[in-house]
């Protein structure tokens, strides 16, 4: 888990971005398995204390790492879901095809963080706009939504980014939105 206190403080967000280079530079060296707290500390020239003042553990900072990434991908392309615009779903799908396109390798816990920001884009969404009629005829709750649609737009464009032959980003996006705005009570 990633602490947040004082998150604004410039030697904090100094140091969570050394962190964050750090490991990104040890994975195109490195599987994730084989890369030690020790490692990033070093690449980061910081200690292990200080790595641990601000994550939990490897995976905690591989969740950040990727999901800040995402998301100012998400905000430089201005794209914020709300819970009942379809253009921004596709947006979102479209945005997840570019960004696996563009990593270099995909291991699982990379997998497991791209979903999570997904989930927190799409469950915010939810809870601030979607009509609460949406959801209460057969009480899903929202976060049931968010972690659905997310596996799918996960899935669908890990099978999409992995095809030789595939079509275009903008194709499906389309396609997967059809099939994910149903979970999230968007009209299809």
């Amino acid at each position: 888990m990633v602490r947040t206190a004082e998150a604004v403080d410039p030697r904090i967000r100094r140091t969570r971005q050394l962190l964050q280079q750090a490991l990104d530079k040890l994975l195109k060296k490195k599987n994730f398995d084989d890369i030690s707290i020790q490692d990033i500390a070093d690449e980061a020239t910081v200690n292990r204390a200080t790595f641990y003042d601000h994550y939990d553990d490897k995976f905690s900072l591989l969740a950040c790492m990727i999901a800040c990434r995402f998301h100012d991908l998400l905000a430089e392309r201005k794209i914020r879901f709300e819970g009942g615009c379809r253009s921004q779903l596709t947006e979102i799908v479209r945005a997840v095809c570019d960004y696996l396109i563009g990593m270099q390798k995909l291991e699982p816990p990379m997998e497991s963080a791209i979903i999570t920001a997904v989930r927190e884009n799409l469950l915010s969404g939810i809870k601030q706009h979607l009509p609460a009629s949406a959801i209460a005829p057969d009480r899903i709750a929202p976060e049931m939504m968010a972690a659905s649609a997310s596996w799918a737009i996960y899935g669908a464009a890990k099978e999409w980014a992995q095809t030789p032959d595939r079509c275009s980003p903008e194709e499906v996006a389309e396609t997967v939105t059809m099939l994910v705005a149903p979970i999230l009570r968007m009209p299809v």
